[in-house]
């Protein structure tokens, strides 16, 4: 105990006059100073646990809009190229892949809707098809019995009640079957164009340790975010916040020693501080290691992103 008083104590007083009042009051004073110095006072201590910091206190309502707007800009920055990262070329893809990705992971995903895909292109093909052959291609994702009812389910729904297409409204997407808010979103931002916060597990997780909102429900997390931002952000944002999250800010131990954002977050060393031990943490092109994406768009490839391999493959 005596050791974690000391690593605390001396970076408080490169703490001071920091902008970022939020987390000056935090145990771990690192996340008050850049980065990179923060990362270098920690190498040479001891190696400690931390706990997490108090809430940031006395945050204005005008102080919490500037920090959140102050952290998505800093993640735009970070992650320029980001995307959602389902593979799709048209609104019924997406929305079946975003369906699909329920208990699994987008490259799960995206290594087997290409099948899918090429056997039912329309909803009129997939309304029609035989359930036992749709449970055999879309068992790699878990809970393929389920899914299939679903997708099957959505198919003709689209086919009976929207002409074979799918809706650009949000009051009309959350009438198909297996589709919530969250995937609605996902469909509106990503196929329309129509701003729309996506609410997934990365996302709760990160404005939970930012202290955006104290909200649990992800209808009232998306309405306490969304009054942050303006309207016109919503989309990026998503894709910023879930991308940080799947990278760097990993629910069981997050890589704060490798964070672009250390002096913004009061839950600044509830993760790996040590710049080097950090950095091993990362996923994805961070750590020079595919994403979630077979077909990723020309960006992310240019800023050195790599393609997923497809399903099967060795490696």
């Amino acid at each position: 105990m005596s050791t974690a008083k000391k690593v605390t104590k001396a970076p408080a007083k490169k703490a001071a006059g920091t902008p970022a009042k939020a987390v000056a009051k935090a145990p771990v004073k690192k996340a008050a100073v850049a980065p990179m110095k923060a990362a270098a006072a920690v190498k040479k201590a001891a190696p400690v646990k931390t706990v997490a910091p108090k809430p940031p206190r006395n945050e204005s309502r005008t102080a919490l809009v500037r920090r959140a707007r102050r952290i998505n800009r800093e993640l735009a920055e970070v992650f320029p190229y980001a995307h959602p990262e389902l593979d799709f070329e048209n609104p019924f893809q997406l929305i079946l892949a975003t369906v699909l990705s329920a208990q699994t992971t987008d490259l799960r995903v995206n290594q087997t809707t290409p099948a899918l895909f090429a056997k039912y292109p329309t909803p009129e093909d997939l309304a029609a098809a035989n359930p036992e052959e749709v449970e055999e291609i879309l068992r790699p994702t878990g809970f393929f019995r389920a899914k299939t009812k679903s997708v099957i389910g959505l198919s003709k729904s689209l086919v009976e009640n929207f002409g074979g297409e799918v809706p650009g409204r949000l009051e009309d997407l959350v009438k198909l079957p297996g589709v919530g808010r969250k995937t609605a979103f996902v469909v509106l931002g990503n196929a329309f164009g129509r701003p729309g916060i996506t609410v997934d597990t990365h996302f709760m997780r990160l404005v939970k340790r930012w202290q955006w909102t104290a909200e649990t429900d992800p209808d009232k997390i998306e309405a306490a975010v969304s009054a942050l931002f303006p309207k016109s952000e919503w989309t990026d944002l998503s894709h910023h916040v879930i991308w940080h999250g799947r990278r760097i800010c990993h629910a069981r131990k997050p890589a704060c020693g490798a964070c672009p954002i250390t002096p913004l977050c009061p839950a600044y060393g509830e993760g790996e501080t040590d710049p080097e031990k950090a950095r091993k943490l990362l996923k994805y092109e961070k750590g020079g290691f595919p994403g979630q994406r077979l077909n990723p768009p020309q960006a992310y490839l240019d800023a050195g992103g790599k393609a997923a391999p497809p399903l099967g493959a060795a490696g």
